[in-house]
């Protein structure tokens, strides 16, 4: 999200961290910071057995899939793009919007996923989807699932959602929680993971909503959730280099924003996510057209990032660093899917690059910490394009000063660890939570026989 140095709006609480460290039953999540991983007991905790992977992303896409589960008002569309739209909507609700006061009455149909059981019992959750609101429409997804004691967790919602801003203002909702797990802004937690608590399994539910009295639909092709129990540690074992490549993505900076519209949250250091985001949506041929961009100020230069952190802004949460809303965006480009996943090494990397796939990974670090960034970070999104010869890391990294400075190289074990640990060292000396290799990944509607074996083998498909 930002590279200041100052505490993201998920501040790291001190008292808490400690607590969670001695073994506390403190909510960890609570003290988790945007784009960090949950607070745990264990520190510096060695990784699972060789070629375990302690990530799990599953997905409903495919139209035999959407015919299952349970449907009130839905129906399966198949087609080059299978999805589940309205049918005969299940009845009406009032909704009063949070950010605006505004109450209106709309039509609803929902659709349950079946029970997922998790291949990695999960201390975190983070669901993603890929859909088509028109105007007049908009979603809700939910999560609820089994922990691993036989309790239930309640429908936590996991993002209210529309392509524009028009008919509601997309957002997360706070205050979610039973005592055992919580949801913070994108992502479900269990609050103390020392207990050995974990979920399961889960179900996704899938409200659509549109206007009283029209045909209009949402279409929703993608709905899926990362699970993961990433180790505590602040170290992680190192990889060898094992490609030498490097895709051609668009370069842009958000620094020359700083100051621009305010109310998505001021440019600048705040748009590291959806400048990311842009870059990726144009590699792969995304445009915005002058009709699109119209409402920006002419004398911006890249009105697209501005456009991008327009519709990945959370009004929840005051930003646009909300993982599943970046990549939502990304998916309403034609012929794109956008998801949320973890990586395990710097090799699932590699095995992207050399399918053509770039990623955008979140990572948080201080200043020395990464030779050549030339800042510190509580949490920061950057594009990750390619390897040099030695296995150094070629980034677009949107904090620089300019977009011919955005391609940085950064070296392998120093980029390896500050995105892949879960605990680090802040500033002030204190223990912060880092990603454990958050990633969004955007790939096409239809990849190739490389780039599907690809994303298989990074847990995607």
């Amino acid at each position: 999200m930002s590279r200041a140095q100052q505490p993201s709006r998920r501040t790291v609480l001190t008292a808490a961290v400690a607590a969670a460290v001695a073994g506390a039953a403190t909510p960890a999540a609570a003290a988790a910071q945007r784009g960090t991983a949950t607070v745990r007991a264990t520190v510096d905790a060695e990784p699972g057995p060789a070629g375990a992977r302690p990530i799990d992303y599953h997905a409903w896409t495919t139209y035999s899939e959407w015919r299952t589960g349970t449907a009130q008002g839905t129906r399966p569309v198949p087609g080059p793009r299978p999805g589940v739209v309205i049918g005969a909507p299940a009845g009406s609700v009032d909704y009063t919007d949070p950010h605006t006061g505004t109450t209106a009455t709309w039509e609803y149909a929902t659709w349950t996923s079946p029970l997922y059981r998790l291949t990695v019992p999960a201390t975190e959750v983070v669901s993603s989807w890929n859909a088509h609101t028109p105007e007049g429409t908009w979603l809700q997804v939910e999560l609820g699932g089994t922990y691993s004691d036989g309790g239930e967790t309640p429908w936590y919602v996991m993002g209210r959602w529309a392509a524009g801003d028009m008919d509601i203002k997309r957002t997360s909702v706070d205050g979610q929680g039973d005592g055992r797990s919580s949801v913070w802004t994108d992502t479900f937690a269990i609050d103390d993971a020392s207990t050995g608590l974990r979920l399961v399994s889960y179900r996704l539910r899938l409200t659509l909503y549109r206007r009283p009295g029209t045909r209009l639909t949402p279409t929703v092709w993608r709905l899926g959730a990362m699970g993961s129990d990433i180790p505590d540690r602040f170290t992680v074992p190192a990889s060898l280099p094992g490609l030498a490549q490097e895709l051609v993505v668009p370069r842009y900076s958000q620094e020359i924003h700083k100051g621009q519209y305010p109310q998505y949250d001021n440019g600048g250091e705040a748009w590291c996510s959806p400048t990311s985001s842009q870059m990726i949506v144009e590699y792969w041929g995304g445009r915005l057209s002058a009709e699109q961009l119209s409402w920006v100020d002419p004398s911006y230069a890249d009105p697209q990032v501005d456009a991008a952190a327009r519709y990945t802004y959370d009004h929840q949460y005051e930003g646009c660093g909300n993982w599943p809303f970046n990549a939502a965006y990304a998916a309403t480009f034609d012929g794109l899917q956008g998801v949320v996943t973890r990586l395990a090494s710097l090799t699932d990397l590699e095995t992207l690059v050399a399918a053509g796939i770039p990623a955008i990974t979140s990572q948080s670090f201080l200043k020395t910490e990464l030779t050549g960034a030339g800042y510190g970070t509580s949490g920061h999104l950057m594009t990750v394009i390619g390897f040099t010869a030695d296995g150094d890391v070629i980034a677009n990294d949107p904090a620089s000063p300019d977009d011919d400075a955005v391609r940085r190289v950064y070296k392998r074990r120093e980029f390896e660890n500050i995105w892949l640990r879960t605990k680090r060292y802040n500033a002030s000396g204190g223990v912060s939570s880092g990603t454990g290799g958050v990633c969004y990944l955007y790939f096409p509607a239809h990849p190739s026989a490389h780039q599907r074996k690809a994303l298989a083998a990074v847990g995607v498909r």
